[in-house]
C-alpha cells in the first residue's frame, strides 16, 4: 500500500533547482534511504516531503491527497518531521518535549489530556528515554536529544516519519540505538521511515530502499544492495583514497604506496593485520586467499595484490607457484596465527618454501605455534607477541635498508 508518492517533483529555492526528476513510492512500513554527498540536495528533497517546502515541479501524494492541500493539523497526524534543526525550548523538561507531539489532537483550548500523557509515557519508554522525563532538554547529550525528539514524533501516531540527518553528531552506542527504533517502528508499528544518511553502512544494514542523489540528479533507486556497489560508490562521493566493499559493508583506506610486505594469512586472521601495515605506511601482497575469505575481501578493498583461489578448492599447482614467485621478489614476509585446513594447507608449504628460501618469516603465529606446523624451519622465523612490536621492527629494516641505498 502506497503511503507516499512523488511523480516528476523538482525541489529548490525561488526559480533554481536543486534536484529534478525525483520519482519515489513509498509503502507502508518501509524504510527509506536518501544517500548522497552534502549539498546535493537530500535536506531540500526531504523538507518537500514534509510540506514545508513547495515543489518547483510535480506533486506529492499523501495517502492519494496533494500533500500541499492537507491543513496542517490533518498533516501532522499522519506524517512527524525531525530535522537537524537545534531546539533550544530553555528550561523545559523532556516529558513536555515530547508531549508538543500530541497538539494535533488536543482541542480548541489546547487541553492535554490524560489519555495524551499516557500516549507521551508509551512513546518515552519506546525509545528508551522514559528515565529521562523529568531531566531539562537543553541538558541532555545529544543521542539522548535524538531519542526525545523521536519520542515526540511517536506521541503524533504517524504514519510517516521523515528525519534529516539523525545520526549526525552522536556517538556509536546512541548511532545504533536510534537506527535500531527507526527499524523496530516500521516492522512493529508498520510505520513508513524515510531518512537522509552519511553513513553506507548503515544504509545497508538498516534500510530497505536508497535513493542515490548528486548533482542535481537521482543517480539511482533500489535496494542498497543492489544499488550501491564499488563504482556508485566512488562517483557518488568523487572518493579515491578508498574503495567500498558491498561485502564488507563499508570503506576501506588505499595503501598509498611504500616497502612491500608480503602476508600469509587466512579465514579473517589478516584483515586486522592489513590495515595495521597499511597504517604503518606499508604496500602489502597477500596470498594464496580463498575468493570466500574475509581476508581476501578486505586485501582487495585495501588495494593490496591478492594472489586467490576459488571458494572451496585446494590451493592450485598455478596459485602456489605464483606466490612462490612474487613473495620471493618482496623485501619483507609476515605471517599471521593464520589456521591451516584441508583447503589451504599448501599456504604452510609455501611458508616452507620462503623459508628454504633464506629468507625470514615474522611471525605472529607464536613460537610453539611454528614449531608444531613448521618443524626444524621454524628456526628461520622471529616472533613477535603483538602488532605493535612487529611493526617497529619492520619499520627499523626499512629505515635501515633505505639508509643502506642512499
Amino acid at each position: 500500500m502506497s503511503v507516499l508518492q512523488t511523480e516528476g517533483l523538482a525541489v529548490g529555492y525561488g526559480e533554481r533547482v536543486v534536484v529534478d526528476g525525483v520519482n519515489l513510492e513509498a509503502l507502508k512500513g518501509q524504510f527509506i534511504c536518501l544517500l548522497g554527498p552534502n549539498g546535493s540536495g537530500k535536506s531540500t528533497i526531504l523538507r518537500c516531503l514534509a510540506g514545508l517546502l513547495s515543489p518547483l515541479k510535480g506533486s506529492v501524494y499523501l495517502k492519494g491527497d496533494v500533500l500541499y492541500r492537507l491543513e496542517p493539523k490533518d498533516l501532522s497526524r499522519i506524517m512527524a518531521v525531525v530535522l537537524t534543526d537545534r531546539l533550544s525550548p530553555g528550561l523545559v523538561t523532556v516529558f513536555d518535549v515530547a508531549a508538543m507531539g500530541r497538539y494535533p489532537y488536543t482541542n480548541f483550548f489546547g487541553h492535554f489530556s490524560e489519555d495524551d500523557r499516557r500516549k507521551t509515557w508509551e512513546a518515552l519508554r519506546l525509545v528508551n528515554a522514559h528515565d529521562l522525563a523529568e531531566r531539562y532538554f537543553s541538558e541532555l547529550s545529544d543521542g539522548e536529544k535524538q531519542k526525545v525528539l523521536l519520542a515526540r514524533a511517536l506521541v503524533q501516531e504517524p504514519e510517516v516519519i521523515v528525519l534529516d540527518e539523525p545520526t549526525t553528531h552522536l556517538d556509536v552506542k546512541h548511532r545504533l540505538e536510534v537506527m535500531e527504533i527507526l527499524r523496530e517502528l516500521t516492522k512493529e508499528k508498520g510505520i513508513t521511515v524515510i531518512l537522509s544518511l552519511h553513513e553506507i553502512d548503515l544504509a545497508l544494514k538498516s534500510c530497505e530502499t536508497a535513493l542515490l542523489v548528486k548533482n542535481g540528479k537521482i543517480l539511482a533507486y533500489g535496494p542498497p544492495e543492489v544499488v550501491l556497489d564499488e563504482e556508485m560508490v566512488t562517483t557518488l562521493y568523487d572518493i579515491n583514497s578508498a574503495h567500498f566493499s558491498l561485502c564488507l559493508g563499508g570503506m576501506e583506506l588505499v595503501n598509498n604506496g611504500g616497502p612491500m610486505v608480503y602476508v600469509l594469512a587466512g579465514a579473517g586472521s589478516g584483515a586486522p593485520l592489513y590495515r595495521f601495515l597499511n597504517k604503518c605506511g606499508f604496500s602489502i601482497m597477500t596470498g594464496v586467499l580463498h575468493e570466500n575469505d574475509v581476508d581476501y575481501h578486505v586485501g582487495k578493498a585495501l588495494g593490496a595484490r591478492v594472489i586467490g583461489e576459488k571458494a572451496f578448492e585446494e590451493i592450485s599447482d598455478r596459485s602456489f607457484s605464483k606466490a612462490a614467485l612474487l613473495s620471493n621478489q618482496v623485501p619483507y614476509i609476515v605471517e599471521s596465527d593464520y589456521p591451516v585446513g584441508s583447503f589451504n594447507r599448501r599456504n604452510a608449504d609455501l611458508a616452507r618454501h620462503i623459508l628454504a628460501q633464506g629468507k625470514v618469516i615474522y611471525s605472529l603465529r607464536g613460537r610453539e605455534g611454528a614449531r608444531r606446523l613448521y618443524g626444524d624451519g621454524a628456526a628461520g622465523m622471529v616472533f613477535f607477541p603483538d602488532f605493535n612490536s612487529l611493526g617497529k621492527r619492520l619499520k627499523d629494516l626499512s629505515r635501515e635498508q633505505q639508509a643502506g641505498g642512499e
